[in-house]
């Protein structure tokens, strides 16, 4: 397996570019275009919840569920956020929320650019 460190540590390059591209654009007023869930994400990194809420809920896909869960962890609804973690088939996370936010977004980024 020739090179495979080697491309993990480019991935994981440009993974850390592309949250960092994420986290900067959000001094712009309103999100760039992209999915649902990566628009969620965008205005919950604002402070915005309520907007970042109704973006996640404006897809039906996995990975609008997964954000609707973070969101809903993020209040305290623990309850409704492992209804979401359950839709998403994903496990509730033991992290924080921060680390969660991260993982989600650079896994969309990730799936949108790759």
């Amino acid at each position: 397996m020739r090179g495979g460190r080697a491309e993990d540590e480019k991935a994981t390059m440009s993974s850390e570019r592309s949250l960092a591209a994420f986290r900067a654009s959000l001094s712009a007023g309103e999100p760039p275009e992209q999915a649902p869930a990566l628009r969620a994400l965008w205005w919950d990194g604002k402070g915005d919840w309520d907007r970042a809420h109704e973006a996640a809920q404006e897809g039906g896909d996995q990975d609008c569920a997964w954000v609707h869960a973070y969101l809903h962890r993020k209040e305290g609804d623990f309850a409704n956020a492992g209804y979401w973690y359950s839709r998403a088939g994903k496990p509730v996370p033991a992290g924080s929320l921060d680390e969660e936010w991260s993982n989600l977004v650079g896994t969309l980024l990730g799936r949108a650019t790759g």
